[in-house]
C-alpha cells in the first residue's frame, strides 16, 4: 500500500509563525523537503501579505525553486485575484480553500460560502484550460472555532456539488483539530464514493491528528497533508496549533508497511534544520526522538 504525503511546511507551516523568513529561505525549505522524497509540497500562498506577512513574496519563492520532476509544487489560492498571480508562475497545482462556515470564511476569505463555492467552480475550469492541476479544500469540515459543530451532511453536500465542478481532488480540512477518527472515516468514507481522489489536512491541536490521519487511510483517502516539524496554525483560527508533523506521520506509516516514498532520515534533518532557522524548538517529536526500526508483532 502506498500513500503519497503533502508536505505543507513552506504554507501552512510558516503562515502562523512569529518568524518571517525571506523567500530565498522559504524556497530553501522547499528545496529541503524534495531532496527528502516529498512528492508534494505547498510552496505557497498567494494571499494579501498585509494581513500574512509570513506568505508575502510568493513569486520569489517559486522563482528560487530548484525543480525536481518528480515532485508536484502546489500553491494555495482564496479567490481569483490569487489564481491569477499563480497562473503567471510555474506551479503545478492549485489548492483553492475555504471555510465550511459562514463566520470563519467571511474572516478567512472575505466572501460567503456560496461565493466561495461559485469561485471554487470558476477556478477549476480555469486551471484545467491553463494545464494545472486543481484541488479545492474544504476547511473547517470536523468543527468551527466560532460556530461549533458542523454538520457533516453539509460537508459532503458541498463535497457533491464541487465534485460537479471537475476538481482533481477534494481535501476535507480539520483546520483547528477537533476531529475524532469516528467523524473521519464516516466523512472520507462517503466522500470517496463522490468518485473523486479523497485528501485529509489533519491539525494536531487536541492530539488526535495521527489517529484521524490512519483512520482516513482506512476509510480510503488517498493523500495526507503533513508539516515538517509539526508547524503550523491559521492566524484567523483562535488557538489553531500545527499540523501533524511529517516526519512523525511517516515513521509511523513505514512502521505499518504504507510506503510513501519518503526518506525519514533525510526528511528528520530537514527538520532540525527548520528549528535552527526558527530558532525555537518544533512540536514535532521524531526528529527529537530519533528514528527507529520498529517490528510487526
Amino acid at each position: 500500500m502506498r500513500i503519497e504525503i503533502c508536505d505543507v511546511g513552506p504554507r501552512d507551516g510558516l503562515q502562523n509563525d512569529p518568524k518571517i523568513l525571506e523567500p530565498e529561505v522559504r524556497a530553501e525549505l522547499v528545496n529541503r523537503l524534495a531532496g527528502a522524497g516529498l512528492p508534494r509540497i505547498e510552496a505557497v500562498s498567494f494571499v494579501n501579505p498585509a494581513r500574512v506577512p509570513q506568505m508575502a513574496g510568493a513569486e520569489q519563492v517559486v522563482a528560487a525553486i530548484d525543480r525536481t520532476p518528480a515532485v508536484l509544487y502546489a500553491g494555495l489560492v482564496l479567490n481569483e485575484k490569487g489564481y491569477d498571480r499563480l497562473a503567471r508562475t510555474s506551479l503545478d497545482d492549485v489548492h483553492f480553500a475555504f471555510a465550511a462556515t459562514e463566520t470563519f470564511n467571511m474572516r478567512n476569505s472575505n466572501a460567503t460560502v456560496e461565493e466561495s463555492m461559485q469561485t471554487a467552480g470558476r477556478i477549476v475550469t480555469r486551471a484545467h484550460e491553463d494545464g494545472i492541476r486543481a484541488t479545492v479544500t474544504i476547511g473547517a469540515s470536523f468543527g468551527c472555532p466560532f460556530e461549533g459543530k458542523v454538520d457533516p451532511g453539509r460537508i459532503l453536500d458541498l463535497a457533491a456539488r464541487l465534485v460537479e465542478t471537475g476538481p482533481d481532488e477534494i481535501v476535507f480540512a480539520d483546520t483547528i483539530g477537533v476531529a475524532v477518527p469516528k467523524q473521519v472515516k464516516h466523512l472520507v468514507a462517503e466522500g470517496v464514493k463522490l468518485g473523486r481522489p479523497v485528501a485529509v489536512h489533519a491539525h494536531n491541536t487536541r492530539n488526535t491528528g495521527f489517529a484521524n490521519a490512519y483512520a482516513a487511510i482506512e476509510a480510503g483517502a488517498s493523500v495526507l497533508d503533513a508539516s515538517v516539524g509539526g508547524v503550523g496554525g491559521c492566524p484567523f483560527a483562535p488557538r489553531a496549533s500545527g499540523n501533524i508533523a511529517t516526519e512523525d506521520l511517516v515513521y509511523m506509516l513505514h512502521g505499518e508497511g504504507i510506503e510513501t516514498g519518503v526518506d525519514l532520515d533525510e526528511l528528520i534533518s530537514v527538520a532540525g534544520w527548520l528549528e535552527d532557522v526558527l530558532e525555537r524548538q518544533l512540536e514535532g517529536q521524531v526528529y527529537r526522538a530519533g528514528t527507529f526500526a520498529p517490528v510487526a508483532g
